[in-house]
């Protein structure tokens, strides 16, 4: 396995853990600090495997932090109804 892998496995595990643990802002201080752990990991996933397992990998973190996918989405189309 390489070493790109074993560190989004150590995200998925940090994240996990990181959700486990009570929050007084609904865990979105944690999901940015995971987000910024993620995209560099990400990067050198899809470096190291290919697109393909980046792909796996993004959609493994979008499943994890999926409501800052869900509001990026509903900002996105507020954006394209405005204009």
């Amino acid at each position: 396995m390489s070493v790109s892998l074993v560190l989004a496995a150590i995200w998925v595990l940090l994240a996990s853990v990181l959700a486990m643990l009570p929050s007084r802002d609904n865990h979105w201080r944690r999901a940015y600090i995971l987000i910024a752990i993620g995209v560099p990991v990400l990067g050198f996933v899809i470096y190291q495997n290919g697109p393909w397992w980046g792909l796996a990998v993004l959609l493994a973190g979008m499943s994890i932090l999926r409501w800052p996918v869900i509001y990026l989405g509903r900002w996105l189309r507020g954006r394209l109804r405005r204009d």
